[in-house]
Parts: structure tokens; sequence; C-alpha cells
């Protein structure tokens, strides 16, 4: 039984618990996965710039890891790492996400990675709160749920 709050679009994280168990978790693997993914992708790019990228190999970096983040989760609303896990990111609505959203969702994880503090806070409120959400989460309503079976 599925029943969603009447405020959010979401699942109740008190009647649907499956749907929030183990996120935490599993978005740090789905993270590790990302991360190799993107690392190898930096990789393959490098020769393609006769090695000058190794200049400014942390800018291309951040540059493949934005447009990985924000065209995959635009177009499936989950990360390559996160349908590994098994996880998927849903609005405030409980629908995917849209482009603009994800762009959002992209350039709030950047933020809270950015700014030590706030991946702190990010990481602290997926461990607390209801619904697994990180800080962004928070802010745009968004959270990541188990895909049902």
């Amino acid at each position: 039984m599925t029943s969603t709050d009447p405020l959010w679009g979401l699942p109740d994280p008190d009647i649907d618990a499956d749907l929030y168990a183990d996120i935490p978790t599993k978005r740090f693997i789905a993270w590790v996965v990302d991360v190799i993914l993107i690392s190898l992708l930096t990789a393959v790019l490098v020769p393609f710039t006769l090695f000058t990228a190794l200049f400014y190999l942390p800018f291309l970096y951040m540059v493949i890891s934005f447009l990985y983040r924000w065209v995959s989760i635009a177009r499936n609303s989950a990360t390559p790492g996160m349908r590994f896990m098994s996880i998927e990111l849903r609005n405030r609505m409980g629908e995917p996400l849209d482009g603009g959203l994800a762009a959002l969702h992209t350039l709030g994880y950047f933020v809270s990675v950015a700014v030590f503090p706030l991946q702190l806070v990010s990481v602290a409120l997926m461990l607390i709160s209801a619904r697994r959400q990180g800080l962004t989460d928070h802010i745009l309503g968004t959270a990541v749920l188990n895909k049902p079976a």
C-alpha cells in the first residue's frame, strides 16, 4: 500500500518505509560508482585534447561531472550509479525530475560538495530525516526512493 502525504506527492515515510530503506548507504555506493565512471570518462577524453587537458584537469573533471549528472538525471531521474543501486530521484509530486530541476539538483550537489560544512549538513540530514533527504533535496523538495519491485 502506498500513501502520499497531503502536502507532498512523495510516499509517506511511515507507511512506505521500504521505499526509504537503506537510502544513505545506497546513495554513497551510487556516488562511488559515479565518481569512477566520471574519472574514466575524463581519462578517455584527455588524449583527445593532445594531453593539454592535464593543465586544466580539475576543470575538465568538473565540467564532465556536471554534464554527466545533469543529463543522466534529466533523462532517467537517476545517474548510472543510482540505477545500479536501484534508486531514483523524485520531485515533490513523486514524479521524475525534468531537465530544469535536474540542473538545479546538480548545481545544489556541486555547492554542497564545494562548501564542506554544507556537505556535513547534507549527510547529517540524509541520516536523520524521515525521507532521507540531503540539503539540496530539502531545498528543492526532491527525494531519493528505492525503485519499486
